[in-house]
C-alpha cells in the first residue's frame, strides 16, 4: 500500500504543475488566448482547496481506504476526460473533477499510509513517521517537476494538449 500512496502523491503533485508549463500549447490547441487558461489553472487549485476539508470528514465517515480508492478512481477519470476535452469549458469541468479526486487522495492517503499502521505506536514514532512522509512528499514534488520537464523536452512547446493532460493524470 505505501507504494500506491507514493504514486498517488506523485500524480497529484505532477498534475498541480503540469499545465503551467504547457499553457501556450494547450491554449493554441483549444483556440483560446493564453489568459483564458487562467480559469483552467485556477479550477484545479480551487477544487483542491474546497475538497481537502471535506475529504477528512469523508475518511472519518466511510473509511480511509475506501475514500482513497474512490479518490484514485475519480482523479483518473478526471484526467482521462481532461485529455478528451475539446473546448475550454469542458476542460474546466474536468479539472474540477480531477481536483476533487486529487484533494481526497492526499489526506486519505496520508491517513492510510501513516496513521493506520502507527496505531499503538508512541507519539515519537508517529511524529517521525509524519516527518518522513512530509520529506517524501517534498521529494516527490521535486521529482515530478524534473521528470515532466525531461519527458516534455524543455518549455512545453512540443507537447500536445492530450499528451500533457494524460501525462498529468
Amino acid at each position: 500500500m505505501p507504494w500506491l500512496v507514493a504514486v498517488a502523491f506523485f500524480m497529484e503533485s505532477l498534475d498541480t504543475t503540469i499545465l503551467n508549463t504547457a499553457v501556450p500549447t494547450i491554449s493554441a490547441a483549444l483556440h483560446v488566448g493564453a489568459l483564458s487558461m487562467k480559469a483552467v489553472l485556477a479550477s484545479y487549485t480551487l477544487s483542491l482547496a474546497v475538497f481537502i476539508p471535506i475529504s477528512g470528514w469523508m475518511a472519518d465517515r466511510f473509511g480511509t481506504r475506501r475514500v482513497f480508492a474512490c479518490a484514485i478512481g475519480l482523479f483518473t477519470l478526471g484526467s482521462f476526460l481532461c485529455g478528451l476535452s475539446g473546448n475550454i469549458h469542458w476542460l474546466i469541468v474536468c479539472r474540477i473533477l480531477q481536483g476533487c479526486g486529487g484533494a481526497m487522495m492526499v489526506p486519505a492517503g496520508l491517513a492510510t499510509a501513516i496513521f493506520v499502521p502507527a496505531t499503538g505506536s508512541s507519539p515519537a514514532e508517529m511524529t517521525l513517521g509524519i516527518h518522513r512522509a512530509l520529506i517524501g512528499l517534498g521529494a516527490l514534488t521535486i521529482a515530478s517537476t524534473i521528470v515532466f520537464r525531461s519527458l516534455k523536452g524543455g518549455d512545453g512547446d512540443d507537447v500536445s494538449q492530450h499528451k500533457a493532460l494524460h501525462l498529468g493524470g
